[in-house]
């Protein structure tokens, strides 16, 4: 039997789908959702592919009450700039829940895992950083330095923005953009040991294989979300950090044994604790999370195929008439 698929391109869904609130709430919901123990989610299949300085990762889950689910694919070829093309791409296919017949697909480019990423980093500063936060950082410059520090005004409208990168004219221009974009005073900073001196809230988005945050750097009143760690041999924060903080907590323990901050304290013998709690316990109450303005929080984001599905289910009442039908 015949049937329609909409199909939609990147700038359908961008003219559709912004970050905001109502997204950072969505995400929530998935988080909890997913602390509930009723979300299908089987482990990310992640091929890396040296040879050609690039990577593939698939993620999907299930979450009970939704109409459909998603599975999306994300390739990262870092050599593309310099052929003119963008190291970032992808698509989602959302399926129906009730038939598993496809219902869209989403040639978003990484838009949507863009958007749901950084609302990711808003849900953990939401409800990790201290209330009032005058100062944030970014340890990064790409896209995702940017959005990270849009996502985390949202819920912590802060009045100051530090940027450092390796690259001083990036981390200049990531100051500029955020500027701009939120309105307030940006800067960038040579010292990232600065940075996080000056910041209550920090943000690493980096690539690294090495620790860009020290332990030493720690201080009263700190919060760090950590999201560059999601392949094996990716390392942003060094394992010290994970012990001394007073709230170390990750958006899937499982994962982040695997490809998050979590594996290299484990490796490394510096983690002797039990499992860290899980940011969806935290939203659903069953565990506390920061106990004072002064403690120190860690949050470590791999990246869930709830994620995905929350953000496509999220995406699909606002399409309207866009996108092309095609009969299949």
């Amino acid at each position: 039997m015949a049937r329609d698929i909409r199909i939609l391109t990147e700038a359908e869904l961008r003219a559709a789908t912004t970050l905001d609130l109502a997204l950072v709430d969505a995400i929530e919901a998935a988080f909890a959702a997913l602390s509930s123990g009723r979300v299908t989610q089987p482990p990310i299949l992640s091929m890396a592919l040296p040879e050609v300085h690039g990577e593939v990762d698939v993620k999907t889950a299930y979450i009970p009450g939704f109409e459909g689910f998603a599975i999306k694919v994300s390739p990262g070829f870092f050599d593309n700039p310099k052929l003119g093309l963008p190291s970032l791409n992808g698509l989602m296919i959302l399926f129906s829940a009730s038939t598993g017949l496809v219902e869209a697909v989403f040639l978003d480019n990484g838009y949507l895992t863009d958007l749901r990423t950084a609302a990711a980093g808003a849900v953990a500063a939401r409800h990790l950083a201290p209330k009032e936060v005058e100062t944030a950082g970014v340890i990064g410059t790409g896209t995702q330095a940017r959005l990270q520090l849009q996502a985390a005004h949202l819920v912590r409208p802060f009045r100051r923005a530090l940027v450092h990168g390796r690259d001083p004219a990036k981390a200049e221009a990531c100051a500029a953009d955020l500027a701009r974009s939120l309105g307030i005073a940006a800067e960038a900073v040579a010292d990232p040991a600065e940075l996080v001196a000056r910041a209550q809230l920090v943000v690493t988005t980096t690539p690294a294989r090495q620790p860009v945050l020290m332990a030493g750097w720690l201080h009263p009143g700190l919060h760090i979300t950590a999201m560059g760690s999601d392949q094996e041999g990716k390392n942003e924060i060094d394992p010290q950090a994970l012990a001394r903080a007073d709230l170390y907590a990750c958006d899937r323990v499982s994962q982040c044994e695997t490809l998050g901050e979590l594996r290299t304290a484990l490796e490394t013998g510096l983690w002797t604790a039990p499992p860290p709690p899980e940011i969806g316990a935290i939203i659903a109450g069953s565990v506390a999370g920061r106990q004072a303005e002064d403690a120190i929080t860690i949050c470590d984001l791999t990246g869930t195929g709830a994620q995905d599905t929350a953000i496509a289910a999220h995406v699909l009442p606002r399409l309207g008439t866009a996108g092309t039908m095609i009969r299949a």
